[in-house]
């Protein structure tokens, strides 16, 4: 149990006091009930909303409520003062004695401080990356990966039961495209000079998937007809590109344990099957859309279409989810396929890129009308990046065709820095990923400044060791004021992860990171100044020991916080 945790539990029980002595009525709902840092750290090392929140179904006023439990939480050991402020707030100061548990309550738990069972017996499944399977990863896949990739990582942690999941877009055209460009490097592998027109995909990477179609057919398919052809090229040219992109992912750390198909999908009637569901709840009806705002299209007609009702959501008209031709739409293939993944999952979690915000509403929408509503979904949207080199944009890759692979990043800066580089921003904010900047040693750039200070910490072990002074028993009373109110910001660190999980948004851990490491830098940079408040001190060896012990929890906290992101701490800096 962390501080936080310990404290939301004396609050309960000083609450179920006032329940026994009859100040309050039992059976309040305390799930709004919150215990946090005041924005004012000057007001105290605590907070609680518990009078707010329960004043009004208590049948009393907020103010009176806040007097009577700070009295009870007055009681406890680890309080040193109370006070209730503004309409009902009640602020807590804890004795030092408090804040020393909490270092070895760290050290104790090691890495497992900050894990959380709040998700315990919940399954997500978030599904991420899902580019089609028509190229190598480029980096504009690359910030939706890392996200979702570390969101997982983060939810896990927090206690949920993550199923990992990448969405193949084997059964839409874009596959047609890529079967036909690589009949084009078929050809071309067999001797004959070719040129890719415009509309296929021209990169380098489908050189090899020609060859091995070559070497396994000769040249059987070279004047057949498409038909003959096109559905075994195609399935050949799928399965290539996803090792392809299973290789680009790995590169980057990033693993999935469900890879589904909508091929597959759309064979096992999933959609037929979604559809059923919502024309049975009268979701799903049939109709003809709108006319086009504006001038009419000279071809257009109208059509009757099987309609879901998406007005009744918010959204601004009813979606078609098949097409005129009987084929399923892109939204009603999508609708089959997140009511599969509702079937295994408690809650869903998509991670796509901004360009699709505005189909966001219908998909809720949707997901909501199959599950009856029991079923938390969220749509993280990410931003595309924008790359630069020393402030100037990058020139697209050859090898490509028209985009810069995460390869070639991952290969020049490492796999470290692209991961904690894409979690310096909310992913909804637009970023620049400038390849001199993200491997620059200073203060402003996060990847470095944050293995700073574990390499600093790491060094000043082994110069501690070279000095004499081994870890061992450490009296905690010789750490002071400044030193204990870093550990008051190490010790928020399990409540950050359980306020990031339940937001869905791991980039606060990189941010939570920064201000830690910049917590433990202008502590260290105390010491430039006043040699007896280094960490190392030959002549002290009690007052190193407790320094080490703090730069230890520390250490372990960065470590921690680095393992959510996919990063590994760094023990030197080169």
């Amino acid at each position: 149990m962390t501080l936080y945790t310990g404290f939301a539990a004396h609050i309960d029980a000083a609450l179920d006091a006032l329940v026994a002595a009859g100040t309050i009525p039992g059976g309040l709902d305390r799930t709004n009930v919150s215990v946090e840092p005041p924005r004012d750290t000057s007001h105290g090392d605590l907070a609680t909303n518990a009078a707010m929140v329960l004043a009004k179904p208590a049948g009393i006023k907020p103010r009176d409520l806040a007097e009577a439990l700070a009295s009870e939480l007055a009681r406890i050991d680890d309080v040193a003062d109370t006070a209730v402020a503004g309409p009902g707030f009640i602020n807590l100061r804890l004795s030092d004695d408090a804040w020393r548990g909490e270092l070895a309550a760290v050290a104790s738990a090691g890495d497992d401080y900050g894990r959380s069972q709040t998700g315990a017996g919940t399954t997500v499944n978030i599904e991420y990356v899902s580019a089609n399977p028509t190229g190598p990863m480029h980096m504009g896949h690359c910030r939706g990966a890392v996200v979702g990739d570390a969101l997982a990582n983060l939810l896990a942690f927090a206690g949920h039961r993550v199923i990992r999941e990448y969405y193949v877009n084997d059964a839409g055209g874009q596959v047609d495209v890529l079967a036909r460009s690589v009949h084009l490097r078929y050809r071309e592998a067999l001797g004959e000079a070719v040129t890719i027109p415009e509309g296929l995909y021209p990169g380098d990477y489908l050189v090899p998937v020609g060859h091995a179609l070559a070497a396994d057919f000769g040249d059987s398919f070279v004047e057949a007809p498409e038909a003959e052809w096109l559905a075994l090229f195609r399935t050949r040219a799928v399965a290539a590109m996803m090792v392809m992109i299973r290789d680009d992912l790995a590169l980057l750390g990033i693993r999935h344990d469900v890879f589904a198909s909508e091929a597959a999908l759309q064979a096992a009637g999933k959609p037929q099957a979604a559809e059923a569901e919502l024309r049975a709840r009268g979701l799903v009806y049939d109709g003809v859309l709108e006319a086009p705002k504006g001038t009419t299209p000279d071809d257009w007609e109208p059509v009757e279409l099987p309609l879901f009702r998406s007005t009744a959501f918010g959204d601004d008209q009813d979606r078609p989810i098949r097409k005129s031709d009987g084929q399923w739409t892109y939204f009603g293939a999508d609708l089959a396929y997140h009511f599969q993944k509702a079937q295994s999952a408690d809650a869903l979690i998509d991670i796509w890129g901004a360009d699709h915000a505005g189909t966001v509403k219908r998909i809720v929408a949707a997901v909501a009308a199959l599950t009856g509503g029991s079923t938390r979904f969220d749509v993280k949207l990410v931003q595309m990046v924008r790359l630069l080199r020393a402030g100037e944009p990058v020139k697209m890759s050859k090898r490509s065709g028209n985009f810069v692979t995460l390869a070639d990043v991952v290969e020049e800066v490492g796999r470290d820095v692209v991961r904690f580089t894409m979690l310096t921003r909310r992913s909804d904010a637009q970023m620049d990923f400038d390849f001199a900047k993200v491997v620059e040693a200073s203060k402003d750039n996060p990847v470095f400044y944050v293995n700073y200070a574990h390499a600093r910490i790491a060094s000043l072990h082994r110069r501690a060791a070279e000095a004499g002074i081994e870890d061992g028993p450490a009296d905690l009373s010789r750490l002071d004021t400044d030193e204990l109110a870093l550990v008051k910001l190490a010790a928020q660190f399990p409540r950050m992860v359980e306020t990031a999980a339940g937001a869905r948004e791991p980039h606060r851990i990189a941010f939570y990171l920064y201000d830690l490491a910049a917590g433990f830098h202008a502590l260290w940079n105390v010491g430039n100044d006043r040699p007896e408040r280094r960490f190392l001190v030959v002549e002290d060896a009690q007052a190193t020991r407790a320094r080490l012990f703090l730069a230890s929890a520390i250490g372990q906290i960065i470590r921690n916080g680095l393992a959510i992101m996919g990063v590994e701490a760094v023990s030197e800096m080169h």
